[in-house]
């Protein structure tokens, strides 16, 4: 499979979190995510395995009760059914990969981006 680079397709989440998914398999799922500075993911948990690369900006991620700022560069990996919740100090753009893939998310998919 392939993805193709659009600036479009992006879907708002929550106030100020928009999420486009990127490309998956039968196993994973990789999404991007565009924040914009001050608004907040709340503290939720899932069952996937979820691991995230900070492409720009800064966030404060809170994973199991601590947290830690990241700065463009950064990585995390936060554990299935681990509680987490991330505040958005800069405007940041996050790209972040799931196991197993988040079926719920390939609504997120503009199909005319994805090719196999």
């Amino acid at each position: 499979m392939f993805g193709t680079h659009s600036s479009e397709g992006y879907q708002e989440i929550i106030g100020g979190i928009k999420i486009k998914t990127l490309s998956y398999g039968g196993n994973t799922l990789m999404s991007e995510f565009i924040l914009k500075k001050d608004s907040v993911l709340p503290a939720h948990e899932h069952p996937y395995e979820q691991t995230g690369y900070l492409v720009s900006g800064k966030i404060r991620l809170f994973i199991d009760g601590k947290s830690k700022i990241l700065n463009k560069g950064d990585s995390w990996n936060i554990p299935p059914n681990i509680g987490h919740k991330a505040e958005i100090l800069e405007d940041s753009v996050a790209i972040e990969i799931f196991s197993p893939r988040r079926d719920d998310y390939l609504g997120f998919v503009i199909e005319s981006d994805i090719s196999i």
